[in-house]
């Protein structure tokens, strides 16, 4: 018997497969999501599955249909897709979504992005914890089918081409100077669409040579892990950059939701710096606009946002809280420190694939390298984000707070301090992980270092 709490986290669902849940339990889901539908009045004719290169998706998928059809509303496939495209199919029809993916986990996780009409979020505190409480009491009761009522119907749809369309016309990549560029994949789902958006023959030709690095969609990620955050996974696109000679490198995760950066000289461009980026771009079209950014991205960021005539909002970490502050705000844009990032022009949903086409844009509009473009928007120093297991992360979380009593405290998302010289450090428990995540940032290098090794210290021994 699957227990749903496990699975059911923060803003998705994501669990080992078939231990923590199973075809039964994404059935239970399917139809419990319906149900929460009807509650939300959302258009009733139906709703869009999706799922990305892992194994054991097209099982998932298709059981979590059958719910939904038993529920009395049709499905519409589109078979494999990022996650953006499922959030772009549902901006463009107007349809809620289930997009099957555990992103950048390993090849035993598997999970679901749930989203309403519109790419509109859900989590737990806009209908999953519902989802997840019918979905259990299905299950409980061993069914998660209604009997003897016929099933709704089921259509199979392709929207890569619309997709990769639609984005190119929101940066016009035509007119920039010719670029190598090496793209990253990690097996994922960045080797179906970056050939589409950047190499398509339906679409007009662009001015990039692609040099591309595990394309071949693979679930078991036999290469790397298709984690970018992890500096491990970006060892070998910093190398094809330099041997190449290229002149930027992307890495996508596994449901190519999210995009890294890596400049000329092999060296990772952080995701503040590229918030910052496409900011001052977004800001410069619609000017004296909000703009939303993580809590842990750079302070260098609301600097640039202000510098640039914006009005800079902060929002906890994690899909949904960054896409309903967006929608609160009417925000042009939203950055995270783990490289997700949100346009209005998508429906305030998050898509790697048009950061990097800002990025690209940007690069190949003037004459500058990678290196020194980005680093007009570097100002401090970051440690990037450190994991811990930990037994009893509250505790450890708690007696950190204690260690510092002179430090400002922030507690929107985990613990963050902050000191009088600049230095800020945030330390949080994983929403999808047992794990605690580390960030700290400090004017120089030397400080940072060492407040890292303290906080650490602390966390670890």
């Amino acid at each position: 018997m699957s227990d749903l709490s496990q699975i059911v986290k923060a803003y998705d669902i994501r669990g080992t497969v078939p231990d923590q849940w199973d075809e039964r339990a994404a059935e239970a889901l399917g139809a419990a999501f319906t149900q929460v539908l009807s509650g939300f009045g959302e258009p009733g004719e139906a709703v869009l599955v999706a799922h990305d290169m892992r194994a054991t998706g097209p099982g998932l998928a298709a059981a979590f249909a059958a719910g939904v059809r038993a529920e009395g509303r049709a499905v519409i496939e589109l078979g494999l897709a990022s996650t953006d495209m499922l959030y772009y199919a549902s901006g463009t029809l107007g349809l809620p979504g289930a997009m099957f993916t555990a992103s950048h986990n390993p090849a035993q996780y598997n999970g679901i992005k749930l989203c309403r009409s519109g790419a509109r979020p859900i989590g737990q505190d806009s209908g999953l914890a519902e989802i997840r409480e019918r979905a259990q009491a299905l299950l409980d009761k061993g069914e998660a089918r209604p009997d003897g009522v016929p099933a709704a119907p089921a259509e199979r749809r392709d929207l890569l081409t619309d997709y990769a369309a639609y984005l190119r016309e929101l940066v016009d990549l035509s007119g920039i100077r010719p670029l190598k560029v090496v793209v990253d994949a990690g097996n994922g789902m960045g080797g179906y669409t970056v050939p589409a958006v950047l190499g398509d023959a339906a679409l007009p030709a662009l001015p990039l040579e692609i040099v591309p690095l595990y394309f071949e969609l693979d679930g078991t990620f036999p290469n790397h892990e298709a984690n970018p955050l992890d500096p491990a996974n970006l060892v070998d696109l910093q190398r094809a950059v330099l041997e190449h000679g290229a002149e930027i490198g992307l890495a996508f995760d596994g449901d190519a939701d999210r995009c890294f950066v890596v400049d000329e000289r092999g060296e990772p461009v952080s995701p503040s710096a590229i918030t910052a980026l496409v900011a001052a771009r977004e800001l410069a079209k619609h000017p004296g606009s909000t703009v939303i950014h993580g809590l842990i991205t750079s302070s260098a960021v609301p600097e640039i946002i202000r510098e640039h005539g914006g009005e800079p909002v902060v929002a906890r970490v994690g899909h949904s809280f960054i896409k309903a502050e967006m929608a609160r705000t009417n925000a042009i844009f939203g950055g995270e420190h783990s490289a997700h990032y949100y346009f209005r022009d998508f429906w305030f949903a998050d898509t790697g694939m048009l950061a990097a086409l800002h990025t690209l844009a940007a690069l190949g509009e003037q004459s500058l390298p990678l290196s020194v473009l980005a680093g007009e928007y570097e100002r401090y120093v970051a440690s990037g984000e450190i994991n811990s297991t930990v037994a009893d992360q509250a505790a450890r979380v708690a007696e950190v707070r204690a260690a510092y009593p002179q430090a400002e405290v922030d507690e929107m998302d985990g613990l963050t301090l902050r000191f009088p010289d600049g230095a800020w450090f945030n330390l949080r428990a994983s929403n999808t992980e047992p794990l605690l995540r580390l960030n700290v940032e400090a004017p120089t290098r030397e400080r940072m270092a060492a407040l890292r090794d303290e906080v650490l210290d602390r966390v670890r021994r």
